[in-house]
């Protein structure tokens, strides 16, 4: 077990004072405290930018009830007397960020044709069209004699509430909530297996191409070797996750309460983080145990992402069908799916995150992924003894079956 540990140590220590993960995490970390004060940063460079546009009112009745309805956040309108010709040369010259012509129609129904250099930006057109159909609605409610109180009683929402039958159903609040930090979650599972167990794989290719693995068996038993290495990758995956997160949540909890509760941080359960705890380690662990067998069995570093793309495949198909279960939880694609070892660390997730799951299905899918996982090691770690010394150019099944035959000699 020394050598294990040693083993461990070393492939941790390695990882963790490279200079690519120092400077990636230091980037990441930047990245994270940026987004979650993106409006601060956003406002600090805009200020009170508004958008400025100029008004030529045909019927000499619109342009006021028009300013009341328009947000003057972000628009300032001006009402000039210019031609139209003159007020988009004007536009062209950058006195107005755009020129706005109002008339009516055969009905005495305001419309409008805006003009500016570029119609890239939809917000102010956007926001404009709002505030015309609102006086279209208003002007074609006095036409036919509604009050005001006839107005609102006609455009007032329908009454209409979801209630959940089950008793351990959530709300529709919490259900948000739980959405939110299970997609957090879920595209955090994603990236860490795919970045680490590449990691994995390079690092065993990497060995084996200087001629290290030659030495390195010969001193440490294969299967030490393998968990060293995984172990070791899992706890720099670690560090780092902890890292973001605790960054991550230093962020959100000064940068303002409304991002904070819509995260759902202050009313999840915590099993929930229990529970992607377990799920992120089970899933790792099966993951990187192919990534290790597959690095095992390639000679040179350029080898590496042919090898490992259709585990690859594996995680990205996993994520995918997580993304439709966001929507879609109870979904007999989805359950069926969460049963699966290889899909499991994410739906099954997934399903506890958003809907009532029996605890037989909890237990059911934990021991078909850790049986999984148990044999996946024990077939991975005969490949990963006799892979480690086969060179040559790679083909993936034969090598496989010439690796276990290497372990019987």
């Amino acid at each position: 077990m020394n050598k294990f540990f040693l083993v461990a140590g070393h492939t941790y220590g390695t990882k963790l004072r490279a200079k690519a993960f120092l400077v990636t995490t230091a980037i990441t970390c930047l990245l994270i405290i940026g987004v979650a004060n993106i409006q601060p940063i956003i406002e600090f460079f805009t200020g009170d930018e508004k958008t400025h546009v100029a008004v030529i009112d045909r019927t000499g009745s619109l342009y006021g009830p028009l300013e009341k309805q328009v947000s003057h956040d972000q628009i300032a309108l001006t009402k000039i007397t210019d031609m139209e010709n003159e007020a988009k040369e004007a536009v062209k010259e950058g006195k107005w960020d755009g020129l706005l012509v109002l008339s009516i129609d055969a009905e005495g129904l305001p419309e409008a044709v805006y003009y500016a250099n570029t119609i890239v930006d939809n917000q102010t057109p956007d926001e404009l069209k709002r505030a015309l159909s609102q006086l279209k609605t208003a002007l074609s409610a006095a036409k036919l004699g509604l009050t005001d109180e006839q107005m609102a009683e006609l455009y007032k929402p329908v009454p209409f509430q979801k209630v959940a039958l089950e008793k351990n159903a959530k709300t529709e609040e919490e259900l948000n909530q739980a959405r939110a930090l299970v997609y957090v979650l879920l595209f955090a599972m994603y990236m860490f297996v795919l970045m680490y167990g590449g990691m994995i794989a390079t690092e065993v290719a990497t060995e084996k191409s200087s001629r290290v693995m030659e030495i390195l068996v010969s001193s440490v038993p294969p299967v030490q070797q393998l968990f060293g290495k995984i172990i070791g990758v899992a706890l720099v995956s670690l560090t780092q996750f902890f890292v973001f997160f605790a960054v991550a949540f230093a962020a959100l909890k000064t940068s303002g309460q409304e991002v904070w509760r819509f995260l759902g941080f202050d009313h999840l359960p915590a099993s929930i983080f229990v529970y992607a705890l377990v799920f992120f380690l089970l899933g790792y662990l099966l993951y990187a145990v192919l990534f290790a067998v597959l690095g095992s069995l390639v000679s040179r570093v350029e080898d590496v992402q042919p090898a490992i793309t259709p585990v690859m495949m594996l995680v990205v198909a996993a994520f995918m069908i997580a993304m439709f279960g966001l929507n879609a939880p109870e979904s007999a694609f989805v359950t069926g799916a969460s049963f699966v070892p290889f899909f499991a660390p994410m739906l099954m997730f997934l399903r506890i995150g958003l809907v009532s799951v029996p605890g037989w299905e909890v237990a059911l899918c934990l021991v078909l992924l850790a049986a999984t996982t148990a044999l996946l090691i024990y077939f991975g770690a005969k490949v990963y003894r006799g892979g480690v010394l086969m060179y040559g150019r790679m083909n993936i099944f034969k090598d496989i079956k010439r690796a276990i035959q290497l372990t019987k000699k």
